[in-house]
C-alpha cells in the first residue's frame, strides 16, 4: 500500500558551533503525530539529516524543495484540497511547513486543525 511520505529533520543536529539544534516546525509535526497517532498509520515517516543536499527528498521532488517538514503526497489531492499544496515537482504534489501540513490533515483526515 502506497502512502504519503513525511520528511522530518533528525533532532540534535549541529549547525556551526555551540549546542545542537532541533527544527521547530518538525517538532510541531511530531507533536501533531503524538496527539493523533492514527496519522502514523497512513504515513511513511522518514528522518533526514540537516546538511543539504538531502538526497532522498531531492530524488522525489528536486533540489529546490529540500525544506523540512515536507509531506509528499502519494496521489493528487481531491479538488477541494488543492489550496493546501505548496507545489508540484517531478510529477509529485507536496506540502511544506508544519501549519500547512496540519491544516491538510485536518481537512482530509478530520483531525483538529491548528489554532
Amino acid at each position: 500500500m502506497a502512502r504519503d511520505i513525511l520528511f522530518l529533520l533528525k533532532e540534535n543536529f549541529p549547525d556551526g558551533e555551540g549546542l545542537p539544534y532541533f527544527c521547530p516546525d518538525c517538532a510541531m509535526v511530531t507533536g501533531v503525530l503524538t496527539y493523533f497517532p492514527k496519522l502514523k498509520h497512513s504515513l511513511d515517516i522518514r528522518y533526514s539529516d540537516f546538511p543539504k543536499p538531502r538526497a532522498e527528498i531531492v530524488e522525489l521532488i528536486g533540489p529546490d524543495h529540500q525544506g523540512c517538514p515536507v509531506l509528499i503526497l502519494d496521489k493528487a489531492p481531491p479538488m477541494d484540497a488543492l489550496g493546501f499544496l505548496s507545489g508540484q515537482s517531478k510529477g509529485r504534489s507536496f506540502i511544506s511547513g508544519a501549519k500547512a501540513i496540519s491544516q491538510y490533515w485536518s481537512h482530509i483526515l478530520g483531525v483538529s486543525r491548528p489554532h
